[in-house]
Order: C-alpha cells, then structure tokens, then sequence
C-alpha cells in the first residue's frame, strides 16, 4: 500500500519527492516576505515522520549547519518515513543576530502560540501546525545563549521509555533529565504525544566544530534507532554509555567585576573548589567564586565582564563515577575534533 502525500503549507509532497518549501510568516514593518525555509525528504516506505528544527533563538547558528551536513548526507536516499528539517524557524532572529523576536519575546517561552497573539505566539502557531502537528518524533537543537557556551548534551524528559532509549542512543556522554518548560517547544511537543530531544551544544553565534560533528552523528544515530536509516555508523561507538545527570545548577556571580576562570568546559570539581576570581578593577580586591557541589562543568560563561549575581558555571550533578564521565568525554572530543 503506497503512503500518502504530506502537505505543507499547501504544497503536496508525494511519496518519494524532496522538496523546499517556504512557510510564510508575517512581514517585516518595511513590508519585506519573511518565510521560514522547510526541506521535506517524504520517503517513499512507511516510518516514522522526524522534525529537526534549530535556530528558534536567532543567534544560535550551530543548528544551521547541522541541518545542512544531515540534508546532504548519502543515505537518505533510502529513506524510511519523512524527515521534515528546518535550518531556521526564527527568521526575525536570524537577520537581527538575536535571540530574540522583534517583539522582544523568546519564541521557546511562547508555544503554543496563537494565530490572534503577539508576533512570537503566531510564529509559534505556524510552526506548531505546519510542522510538528504532522510529526512523530522531533530534535531541537539549541546553544549556549550569547557568551555562554555548553557542553555537547541532551536534555530530555526521561519519565517515558522511548524518550530515554532516543537519548542514550544520541551519542553524547551527556544526558540531562530535563522537565519541560512552560512555553517550549518541547512542552507543547510532548502534549501533542511527540517525543522529542533537545540537543544542547556551543555557543551563539559561533560555529563550533565538535558539537557540529557531534549533532550530525547523532541525529543519524536517532534516524538509524528509528528504522528511517538502514544499516549502522561507520564511526566505532563509543565505549560507555551516556552518564545521565540526577540534576544541575548554575553558580552565580558572588560580586560584579572582572572573571579570570580556572576551571574548562567538562571539568570535573568537587565541592567548595575554586572555579574562578572575581578581580575588581578599580582597587585590587578578589572575590573566590566557588562550586556550591560537586560535579561537571555542562556550561560556562565565556565573557570576563560579569555583574553580581550573573551565571557563570552550569554544574551537573552525577551520582557517581565521575573518572568514568572524564574518560568518556575524552574519547568523545578526540572522535569529534
């Protein structure tokens, strides 16, 4: 029995096309067409219908290139279901360099969105119907917001079990177990019975090649979990599994002034370990910022300039095995670099 066609905004897409199509979103206040790009690969068997969508916030670019590298891979050409990828669903965000939309909402804080709300709920709206009503699964990819960067990760809900077997099978040592936020994407994803994935991983706007390569390998390795790829990775999988994080914490700016960091991405520290000091840079004084527990550095800030009470060290929680983490990530950034 042959599929069904998948429509998109009013474009039929029969089994076995791929197509771009443009969404069309409210214009600029100069009257200049926005429209949201969407690549369709609508297979010609049954599986399940993927969405990857990436920059929802302007500034994050790693997204970008991700979707591009996936888009060009070989082996969708044998594709099982539809994979519906969207490089930039926050055009407004994009061409302003901003996280944010012109109405200075976070497009992730306004789903489910309304077609009679502000800018960023009609965006959300659109997005929402256009895309992930007709989709099964779905994978957000996001950064560090703007002089922030992560630590390549996975951030899910794993109270259901297919969501926990899609994390582990990603490919980062990482998995944080994430509730939904109010607003997001993933909330209202998870509402309509769509398992979805947020991978984490850089900074904005930056294009970073590890959590590139690492976001390529893993939404391959979640296609091939699917059955929407067939056959297995080239690449050797890495030798433990991903260490799932019981919680996390940022460790804030005691004092405003100068920060001279002594601690890296994906270190590990114990509790009451220095991380970094504050310098004042008027009259000399330090302040210590210290970690309030011990853990992994998921997320740091990379500006120097800090005001009190500013993020500064993301801190995940394990319960244990901590030398275990530190050899998986090292294995992880030499497969990657």
């Amino acid at each position: 029995m042959s599929r069904e066609p998948i429509t998109i905004a009013n474009r039929q897409i029969k089994p076995g096309e791929r197509v771009a199509v443009d969404v069309e979103l409210p214009k600029l206040s100069s009257q200049t067409d926005i429209k949201m790009p969407v690549h369709v690969i609508h297979g010609r068997r049954e599986g399940p219908v993927l969405f990857i969508s990436a920059t929802l916030h302007g500034d994050e670019l790693n997204g970008v290139e991700i979707v591009r590298r996936v888009l060009a891979t070989k082996a969708l050409s044998g594709l099982r279901g539809t994979l519906i990828a969207v490089p930039v669903v926050n055009t407004y965000g994009l061409v302003q360099m901003s996280r944010y939309l012109p109405d200075g909402r976070d497009l992730n804080r306004s789903f489910p969105g309304s077609g009679r709300g502000s800018l960023a709920a009609r965006l959300a709206n659109v997005f929402l119907e256009e895309i992930v009503s007709k989709c099964s699964h779905g994978i957000d990819l996001h950064t560090g917001s703007r002089h922030r960067t992560n630590l390549p990760q996975i951030r899910a809900s794993l109270t259901g079990d297919e969501t926990r077997e899609l994390a582990m099978s990603f490919g980062v040592p990482v998995v944080l177990n994430a509730p939904e936020r109010e607003g997001s994407l993933r909330a209202s994803a998870s509402e309509m019975g769509i398992t979805t994935l947020l991978y984490e991983a850089g900074e904005a706007l930056r294009y970073d090649t590890v959590a590139i390569r690492a976001g390529v390998a893993g939404i391959l390795n979640i296609m091939r979990k699917l059955g929407m790829l067939s056959g297995t990775s080239k690449r050797k999988p890495i030798q433990n599994t991903p260490y799932v994080a019981s919680s996390s914490s940022w460790i804030r700016a005691p004092e405003s002034g100068l920060l001279v960091s002594s601690t890296r991405l994906g270190a590990s520290v114990e509790e009451g370990q220095v991380l970094g000091t504050i310098h004042d840079p008027g009259i000399g004084e330090q302040c210590a910022v210290t970690a309030r527990h011990a853990g992994l550095v998921v997320g740091n800030l990379q500006l120097p300039l800090v005001h009190e009470g500013d993020a500064l060290f993301h801190i995940a929680r394990f319960d244990d095995e901590s030398d275990s983490i530190i050899d998986s990530l090292e294995e992880f950034r030499d497969r990657f670099s």
